[in-house]
């Protein structure tokens, strides 16, 4: 654990140093760092029970929460961290070769990187932390995950959008097995939407991003 304190000390300290040359996060109390961003990226290991030697995909990672976050509190996990910006990954390479750690690094956006062969339906687990709804974030996250895999979507308080993304997960192929309730411990309050990926998402899935922004799921 004191580890794992120290590598989030390296991460909190290289985060402020790399935010003032580029944008990586709104957030500069070094306190709320690790709340905000450390505390909530891990809350995902209490959600559910990730078996070891997992491959992860994190999508639209930013500056690595809660992907990278989570590759140091369980360095077997496999983890691929996945952005359209690459600036952000000259930040997340810098971190990892200062915590000796190592992941894929993907500078793709998430609808071309679903349609590697490689790469689709070939995860244990995805994780988004992005503001897109859950209709949205569900085409472009759940072709990543294979059958009996999982995507947890992390969302804030306000879960309306759940009935407006039943019609994506039918057709995506998953299905919404539990919502875990978390507060941090500054007192916000998150959900984190855990679906099961029980059947094969179609080839055509995810559409291009105009498509999936002008005619979601």
């Amino acid at each position: 654990m004191e580890d794992i304190k120290n590598q989030l000390n390296i991460y909190k300290n290289l985060l402020l140093e790399w935010n003032e040359k580029i944008n990586l996060t709104a957030i500069k109390d070094e306190n709320e760092i690790f709340v905000k961003h450390f505390e909530d990226s891990l809350t995902i290991l209490n959600a559910v029970d990730i078996k070891p030697h997992s491959k992860l995909i994190d999508v639209g990672t930013g500056a690595g929460f809660p992907g990278m976050v989570l590759k140091i509190a369980r360095p077997d996990l496999n983890v691929t961290l996945l952005d359209g910006h690459k600036k952000r990954f000259l930040f997340l390479e810098d971190l990892q070769s200062k915590l000796n750690l190592n992941c894929e690094n993907l500078h793709l956006r998430a609808e071309e990187a679903a349609k590697k062969e490689h790469l689709r339906e070939s995860f244990n687990i995805a994780t988004a932390r992005a503001v897109a709804k859950l209709n949205v974030l569900s085409e472009l996250c759940l072709p990543f995950v294979k059958k009996g895999g999982f995507f947890i979507a992390m969302k804030g308080p306000d879960l309306e959008e759940l009935e407006t993304s039943a019609n994506a997960l039918k057709i995506l192929g998953g299905k919404i097995e539990q919502i875990k309730s978390v507060k941090l411990s500054n007192g916000d309050e998150r959900n984190l939407v855990i679906i099961k990926k029980i059947s094969q998402t179609p080839a055509k899935y995810p559409r291009v991003s105009a498509k999936i922004s002008k005619q979601p799921l």
